[in-house]
């Protein structure tokens, strides 16, 4: 059986006490867990002090985004070497928030996890269809241009440091969240196009998240899913109790 792994994303949320408090609170209740991978993702000006808080920890730190090029003249921009300066192990690509809101195109985002394996993190690639494409049956054409295009070049051995994350645009921060059934169905196909372009042994040893109004409620079900490999949250990872019950939720999905 897979790993689940459950990642938090807290986008740009918190200050740097509450960060902090919530990283003390999770690494508590959880810092010595080894049923499932975990991971918070907080926003760059707190990946130093939260990644001290959780020094040593079973918790992971990661980055939201990273700039492809590992120094120079990119004003505002983070290099990955950078964020393996303060700690992290996983750095967020490819979430629809950069794609729809920053314009990042999938050759900017190949870019990125291409530079992300170079230097030695983890990327978290996401993959995820808009309302409109899932109306018009889209979904499987976009998730899988997303995923063939963002994994341009990476090998088959490198495939074991990278999480794909299934968000559908639709259901991040919305209430609205696919169907257990739902998720199933993409993650059946994400996982045969990785057989595509891979092999059936990378396929099945790759971690595919959902993400999108995961909630306590509704975790244990996703989870449940046989290709559901854990998930990225958002919202919900922000308050220590209810990423806990979605945490507890994998644990017990794990068996």
């Amino acid at each position: 059986m897979r790993e689940l792994f459950v990642a938090g994303n807290w986008k740009m949320n918190l200050n740097g006490q509450q960060s902090v408090e919530l990283a003390k609170a999770l690494k508590h209740e959880f810092g010595g867990l080894d049923e499932v991978r975990l991971a918070v993702c907080p926003p760059f000006v707190y990946l130093s002090s939260v990644a001290e808080v959780l020094s040593g920890s079973a918790i992971g730190v990661g980055a939201q985004n990273m700039y492809p090029e590992s120094e120079g003249a990119f004003t505002g921009e983070v290099a990955g070497l950078m964020l393996l300066d303060v700690g992290c192990r996983y750095v967020i690509l490819g979430h629809s928030e950069r794609r729809h809101v920053i314009g990042e195109t999938d050759d900017f985002v190949n870019a990125k996890v291409l530079k992300a394996l170079d230097v030695g993190l983890e990327p978290i690639l996401c993959v995820g269809e808009t309302l409109e494409e899932r109306e018009a049956e889209r979904t499987v054409a976009v998730v899988s241009g997303q995923l063939r295009a963002g994994l341009e070049g990476v090998s088959a051995e490198q495939m074991s440091r990278v999480t794909i994350a299934y968000e559908p645009v639709w259901a991040i921060g919305t209430g609205r969240n696919a169907t257990p059934e739902q998720a199933e169905e993409v993650h059946v196909t994400l996982r045969a196009l990785l057989g595509e372009v891979y092999d059936g042994e990378v396929a099945e040893a790759a971690i595919i998240q959902y993400g999108g109004s995961v909630k306590p409620e509704n975790a244990a079900e996703l989870m449940g899913m046989p290709n559901v490999d854990g998930a990225l949250v958002g919202g919900a990872s922000l308050k220590a109790d209810a990423f806990g019950g979605i945490i507890r939720a994998a644990c017990d999905a794990q068996g």
